[in-house]
């Protein structure tokens, strides 16, 4: 996974199936996205992010509330956010995540959250 800033911008290019499984949180209503950055950031807050799924080169801007943090990096967690998707984009990231994870969705697989 690659995390770029641009000017407030937090860009993710989820690359395969394994990160996006470790970073899409299905068990969130709307489903949810973690987002490993540095960024000083509150529950609640609303942020904008452009994200990519695995096998494609689109960018999804992604509205949402900040839900989850990891102030400090683990050896398998890394430092980030994640916020409850929200609205089009926000449903049709969720579907797509979901077509492509299949039957991995609920697995027990380790994750960047819970």
């Amino acid at each position: 996974m690659q995390i770029t800033q641009r000017g407030g911008v937090l860009q993710v290019n989820i690359t395969d199936i394994n990160v996006l499984q470790a970073s899409y949180m299905p068990y969130v209503t709307g489903g949810g996205l973690f987002v490993p950055s540095a960024q000083l950031i509150s529950l609640g807050e609303d942020v904008f992010v452009l994200a990519t799924l695995p096998g494609q080169n689109q960018k999804i801007p992604l509205t949402g509330k900040v839900i989850w943090i990891n102030h400090t990096a683990t050896d398998t967690k890394p430092q980030g956010f994640g916020i409850q998707l929200a609205g089009e984009k926000g449903r049709f990231y969720q579907e797509e995540a979901e077509k492509l994870l299949g039957n991995r969705l609920y697995s027990s697989a380790p994750s960047y959250t819970v």
